[in-house]
């Protein structure tokens, strides 16, 4: 596993928190990790300045894309100059949130043109990033099935940041390329119509597409930058697909209050990795 605190801050990049580590009961889970991550990009498509979250409170949604939370501004004077604040805080219990015995390190590897399945759907593998694995084994009443490697399985999904409605739009028609026309139509159609407008939470099948959009954050421990993304499994019944290849949408129908909101996307995607990697 990575140093604690290099993940902590990854942690406090991703929800926009100051992260601290408690030897207590952690009130903040991987599941809620992702709620946020996602909630935050969803919210911030809607229009919305602010989340709030159960336990946690207020969390801003208005951080440039990129920004650097860890270190000052630059200034004309010389020392340092005041770090920004994340305001909110949450503790978390490290053993309670990180699971060492599935870390994996593909830092090195390379699949080429090896082929891996997830819930019998293609899994690019997170080649170059290093995995720190999230304890979600047990945590769920239906099993663990989703978390495996068989037909039954999940399959494997990434976020990366500012992945909205702007990535594409609801892919409803189900013919083959020779119905070229009606997938046109569709896809007009879904400029004006409520469900294929692509009201939702997004994430990729792909690590290379959420590394275009992923998070980067300066270390305060190194020094260095690093990339941040994490890794899910998305139930194949509550996900549709896009326009875009390889673009993935949850759907969150109109009216639905906060509390129906975070029910489907607790439903629909579960996180069992934090990838980073060197910038």
């Amino acid at each position: 596993m990575p140093d604690s605190q290099l993940c902590l801050e990854a942690l406090s990049v991703l929800c926009g928190c100051n992260m601290e580590v408690t030897r207590g009961a952690s009130l903040f889970t991987p599941q809620d990790l992702v709620n946020i991550v996602t909630l935050k990009e969803f919210y911030k498509q809607e229009g919305f300045k602010e989340l709030e979250y159960p336990s946690i409170g207020t969390l801003s949604l208005q951080d440039p894309e990129d920004q650097d939370l860890y270190s000052a501004p630059l200034t004309l004077t010389e020392g340092p100059g005041p770090e920004p604040s994340l305001g909110t805080t949450v503790k978390i219990n490290l053993q309670d949130f990180f699971h060492p015995q599935y870390d994996y390190d593909f830092t090195n590897i390379k699949d080429g043109n090896t082929k891996y399945l997830r819930g019998n759907e293609p899994y690019i593998r997170p080649c170059g990033w290093n995995r720190v694995a999230l304890r979600v084994t047990k945590k769920y009443d239906d099993s663990d099935v989703w978390l495996g490697t068989g037909k039954d399985a999940w399959p494997v999904s990434y976020n990366g940041y500012n992945m909205d409605g702007s990535l594409g739009i609801i892919l409803a028609h189900k013919g083959g390329p020779s119905d070229e026309p009606s997938f046109l139509d569709a896809a007009a159609a879904s400029l004006v119509q409520g469900r294929e407008r692509g009201r939702g939470v997004y994430s990729t099948p792909d690590i290379k597409m959420a590394e275009a959009y992923c998070k980067k954050f300066k270390s305060k421990m190194d020094g260095k930058t690093y990339k941040v993304v994490l890794q899910n499994r998305i139930n194949p019944k509550k996900r549709e697909k896009c326009q875009r290849d390889n673009v993935w949408v949850v759907y969150i129908p109109e009216g639905h209050n906060d509390i129906q909101t975070r029910a489907i996307v607790q439903e629909s995607i579960r996180p069992y990795g934090l990838l980073l990697m060197q910038a």
